[in-house]
């Protein structure tokens, strides 16, 4: 019986962080059209570091929430976090009745410290699970990650009414409702995973001797090179996809492309779900990885040519490669790098290859959008650079290193 309670549990920070994720999915497609909107900005450097600030926030808060959550307990910690979604979602939908970019950035800083207790959720089915089942109990963030993606465009599809014009404020407001409930949720259903004897000893924030560790053994920093340059790219043609379907050749509606993130959200569940889970067991991480940085390099090469050609087929092919090569590549190169960890270091060093997904999410997003208004196949000429580095990198690496037991 003692197992009953956890699977209630696991549901419930299923559906609390499904559902406040949905509230991200929903904001995420038309946070840099708002901006352009109320701002002149020629050279998009206030829109990069206005998608680039939620990310900030994470990189930030995430271990602070961590050490907060080691202390008081999980649950407090996810409800201010859900409490802080309903608050700043709603002033995304003030901010844009005023039509103040001051105010989005407000709203974005807001909503990137409340979204940093992921890991918090993380930790709380750590605490609910055995060993043996940890893996299925993780899975069910990475699952609520592509629901929400999938999902939440599409009520921001329905939250526009025409299809037309100026979508209002309605999907920051929807954005807040959906995290209200997830709130609501948490309070009357969700009990505390860490109990009196299971809080942590002290430890610092950031720990940056793990850094030294992780790049002191044999392959891990090409490893680590190699995923950096993969979020980056993706978080490049993510943040900038928008803005480019709402250009001139294009000339996108705010709900086509709510559906064309919808789309996006729904390849990444399928192909990760499905296709990459049954290759994982037959094709080495190092061959699925290679070839997920092939496909990358021709979705992006693709996109340059969608833009001279102002093909609105090859941007949905080009998305189609895009994003089957990083669900492949993504998750090969997290077990790459676990493979390749002493065990002894394993935490440190999937720590350091977080920090430096979240460094890369924010560079690639930050500098996405000056690079499109630069021109407008810019980002993914850079990314098709990058990624053929990072195939490189990842045969380099292949050569180089061995999985850690067979060391010696």
């Amino acid at each position: 019986m003692p197992d009953e309670p956890r699977k209630g549990s696991l549901l419930v920070i299923f559906l609390t962080v499904f559902i406040d994720l949905l509230g991200f999915g929903i904001v995420l497609p038309l946070v840099p059209i708002y901006a352009a909107e109320f701002a002149e900005d020629p050279h998009g450097w206030r829109l990069g570091l206005l998608m680039a600030s939620f990310s900030i926030m994470q990189f930030v808060f995430a271990p602070i929430w961590g050490r907060v959550s080691d202390h008081w307990g999980r649950r407090p910690v996810l409800m201010i976090g859900l409490l802080g979604s309903v608050v700043f979602y709603t002033l995304f939908g003030v901010a844009t009745v005023m039509k103040s970019l001051t105010w989005l950035f407000v709203a974005r800083i807001g909503a990137g410290i409340a979204g940093a207790t992921i890991s918090t959720a993380q930790a709380y089915i750590a605490d609910s699970t055995s060993l043996e089942k940890r893996p299925k109990g993780m899975a069910l963030i990475g699952m609520a990650f592509g629901l929400g993606f999938t999902f939440g465009p599409l009520i921001a599809y329905l939250a526009v009414p025409s299809g037309h014009g100026d979508p209002g404020p309605w999907p920051g407001y929807a954005a807040a409702l959906l995290s209200a409930f997830a709130l609501l949720l948490a309070f009357f259903k969700l009990p505390e995973s860490l109990h009196a004897h299971s809080h942590s000893a002290a430890r610092p924030i950031w720990d940056w001797r793990g850094f030294y560790d992780a790049l002191a053994m044999p392959s891990i920093g090409l490893l680590l090179a190699a995923v950096f340059i993969c979020i980056f790219s993706f978080g490049a043609y993510e943040t900038t996809l928008s803005m480019l379907a709402r250009s001139s050749p294009f000339n996108f509606s705010f709900r086509e492309i709510c559906l064309t993130y919808a789309y996006i959200g729904l390849m990444l569940a399928v192909i990760q779900g499905g296709i990459v889970r049954r290759l994982a067991g037959r094709i080495s991480e190092a061959n699925l990885a290679v070839g997920g940085a092939v496909l990358e390099i021709a979705g992006y090469g693709l996109m340059v040519l969608a833009v001279r050609q102002q093909s609105i087929g090859l941007v949905v092919v080009a998305a189609a490669l895009i994003v089957g090569g990083f669900s492949m590549m993504h998750p090969s190169l997290n077990s790459l790098l676990s493979r390749r960890s002493d065990p002894r270091k394993q935490g440190v060093i999937m720590g350091v290859g977080q920090s430096v997904s979240a460094l890369a999410r924010i560079l690639g997003s930050g500098l996405g959008i000056p690079l499109l208004r630069y021109r407008l196949d810019m980002p993914y000429y850079i990314a098709a650079a990058m990624m053929a580095a990072g195939l490189v990198l990842l045969v380099a690496a292949s050569g180089r290193g061995k999985d850690f037991a067979r060391e010696g």
